[in-house]
């Protein structure tokens, strides 16, 4: 099947982009998702506006202890070192593993984070990671910690006529500790769940659950799953409901190696 037709815009300002969006134009970029959505007709827009060409859209900047890193951004060059320091290792390893290479090179950060699909890695890593979307609309720039980014299945808590402009994290020492595990059928497919867990030194250690079909589980504080990683992710799993019992086995057993990848 062939998309609907539909009609072809290219902002290259953000106030314009902006004003495409509030009057009904579907956002693209890598259209990694957006893309089959049109061929199955799952989603039939009369404009979709190309965000490839506004200024800033892709690429890092580093100031003040804190990583800004456009949403434009592809996996690919994330993969090949685009993020500096600690926290570039960390997400590089994360980007390897997204699906294939074809779709890292055409696929980015903020596309997957504004479709929300529950099984997506970066809707599990930067909310782990302590990161912040930066939303733009019509009255400029909007900070929203990614800890809550995520509603739902594809819902999230930017307004209809908010962009994700960028994606902030924290600069992290060298001596952090990361660990990160995704249960997947095959290469290349979507998880059935995905654990993530960070230690800093002088800090709580922080963790993410999802890939559950629902909103990430943050655990602003998983000092306990540190110290007891089996009674803990057990304990954890048990608050997600409609969980069959295979897949309270497998977000267990990904809780326990991600502490074990961080240990």
């Amino acid at each position: 099947m062939k998309p609907a037709a539909f009609d072809y815009a290219r902002p290259k300002e953000w106030s314009e982009a902006v004003k495409l969006v509030g009057a009904g134009a579907r956002a693209g970029a890598g259209t990694q998702s957006l893309g089959p959505l049109l061929n199955l007709r799952l989603s039939q827009p009369s404009t979709i506006a190309d965000l490839r060409h506004l200024p800033n859209y892709a690429g890092v900047i580093v100031a003040g202890g804190v990583l800004r890193i456009g949403a434009g951004t592809t996996h690919a060059a994330i993969e090949d070192g685009a993020v500096p320091g600690r926290i570039g290792e960390i997400m590089a390893a994360v980007a390897r593993r997204i699906a294939y290479r074809p779709v890292r090179n055409r696929g980015t950060i903020g596309g997957s984070l504004a479709h929300a699909d529950p099984a997506a890695d970066w809707v599990a890593v930067l909310p782990a990671l302590g990161g912040t979307a930066i939303a733009f609309g019509p009255n400029g720039e909007r900070r929203l910690p990614l800890t809550g980014f995520v509603l739902g299945i594809f819902e999230t808590a930017l307004a209809p006529d908010e962009l994700l402009r960028a994606v902030e994290v924290p600069v992290l020492p060298a001596t952090a500790k990361w660990g990160h595990w995704k249960f997947c059928r095959k290469v290349g497919e979507f998880s059935k769940a995905t654990a993530c867990v960070l230690s800093v030194p002088g800090a709580k250690p922080r963790a993410v659950l999802a890939a559950l079909d629902g909103p990430p589980l943050v655990i602003e504080d998983a000092s306990a799953l540190l110290a007891d990683p089996v009674r803990e992710a057990s304990r954890v799993v048990a608050t997600v409901e409609g969980l069959s019992p295979w897949r309270r086995s497998v977000a267990e057993t990904a809780l326990r190696h991600a502490v074990e990848g961080a240990a």
